[in-house]
């Protein structure tokens, strides 16, 4: 029989490429019919794994303290105590996971039960207070301003609408959550008995994370490299590298840079009897986690409390923060975080209320440095095509250039005259 059909490869290609450009299309339809399924079923999915998720967030937070206690006190100290100076390396590594666990239980224990009632209760206090420290300031601001009738006029009226924005603010927003927060803690059985599972659960996959680290990094190349090339997944590997190097630095650094800011603050409030101490230092060290915007984000509001209990050390407390940010910014800033950020203030700005406006508070603590991630990927890529086509590949390389000629590759400057 004669055969009107030629068999080739590429009639296969393109019918299977036909095939899956056909299946996304109708899963991308169906995607959009059925969006609220869909992120019904991803946010069930979510709550469902959340334990290992929290326990995967801990032990990726964890995992400089274990390396580091292991590598430099329990290993060498198991080292010297077993023969010949080997073995030892389970051991230290259960140990080191197993401090490293306890002591941040301990801080987020301390730090909830300890710093959380006494905000409360400094919340509590101002807004009961707030009429009579609105009247002293008043008082204060007409006695000061007496020789200007219209001005204190317009000074006492605003400071009522500051007193009662502020009162409405703390009793609509924060109080409520606060108090949901301690009742819950204490009354709340079934939040108790979820918030109590997630966190064991999510203790117990860290521990086993961290004591396996090794493992698991390695069934993971093994399944990258059975997947990609050897180029591919060297390239994937070094990405990840990166990306790594740059989150684990930067929220470690900013955390521990955040730390260093509120005890500072709180040590300074102590000694010149800042009034609501605790929380004021909670809200510049909480706030300074936030980039470029976090040191005004938490002065204002700290500045207005302090204001409305006594002007004079509203004044001290500025200029203190004035000072304290320049420290921060010139100093213990730079000593922590390194390099980390390597990228300018426009960018920071831009990253800040991009992560803000799609994530809100967590967008703009990890805005930075997924936007750092992003940008050293692009400009890399940019490098990398500016050099197979044998072109400058550094900024200042086209500065004041005007064109590259086509034929010499040379960049041709701009006559300033011509501008």
């Amino acid at each position: 029989m004669r055969r009107f059909f030629r068999w080739d490869k590429k009639y296969l290609y393109w019918g299977i490429t036909a095939f899956c450009v056909i299946a996304c299309s109708i899963l991308f339809f169906m995607a959009l019919k059925y969006i609220d399924e869909l992120r019904n079923g991803i946010a069930r999915l979510l709550q469902i794994l959340s334990p290992f998720i929290w326990g995967l967030v801990i032990a990726y937070l964890l995992n400089p303290l274990v390396r580091f206690l292991q590598n430099r006190l329990f290993g060498p100290l198991f080292a010297k105590l077993s023969r010949g100076g080997k073995g030892g390396g389970s051991a230290a590594r259960m140990i080191s996971v197993i401090l490293a666990v306890l002591f941040m239980v301990a801080l987020v224990t301390g730090l909830f039960f300890l710093i959380i009632p006494q905000l409360y209760s400094s919340i509590e206090t101002i807004v009961i207070n707030s009429p009579t420290y609105i009247e002293s300031l008043t008082n204060w601001a007409t006695k000061l301003l007496s020789d200007y009738p219209e001005i204190s006029s317009y000074v006492a009226q605003t400071l009522g609408d500051v007193n009662t924005n502020i009162v409405s603010w703390l009793q609509t927003t924060i109080l409520p959550k606060l108090g949901n927060l301690l009742s819950n803690v204490g009354t709340g059985v079934r939040y108790v008995v979820t918030t109590v599972y997630n966190i064991v659960i999510g203790i117990i996959v860290s521990i086993y994370v961290l004591y396996d680290m090794e493992g698991f990094s390695a069934r993971a190349k093994r399944m990258l490299y059975s997947i990609m090339s050897v180029e591919s997944a060297k390239k994937f590997l070094d990405a990840l590298r990166f990306t790594d190097r740059t989150f684990i630095g930067f929220l470690n650094g900013k955390l521990l840079d955040s730390a260093i800011v509120g005890l500072i603050c709180y040590i300074f409030c102590v000694i010149f009897q800042m009034p609501y101490a605790l929380l004021v230092s909670v809200m510049i060290g909480v706030t300074n986690i936030i980039p470029f915007f976090g040191p005004l984000i938490g002065a204002v509001p700290s500045a207005i409390i302090i204001l409305m209990v006594d002007p004079v050390k509203c004044l001290i407390f500025i200029i203190f923060v004035i000072l304290l940010q320049q420290l921060d910014g010139n100093f213990i800033g730079p000593k922590i975080l390194g390099s980390t950020v390597g990228i300018s203030g426009f960018w920071v700005m831009f990253a800040i209320i991009v992560g803000a406006g799609l994530f809100g508070f967590w967008g703009m603590v990890l805005g930075v440095p997924i936007f750092v991630v992003i940008y050293t990927f692009i400009n890399e890529g940019i490098k990398k095509r500016l050099q197979r086509s044998n072109l400058p590949e550094g900024e200042e390389d086209y500065k004041g250039v005007d064109y590259i000629d086509p034929v010499t590759l040379k960049p041709i400057h701009s006559n300033p005259e011509d501008e």
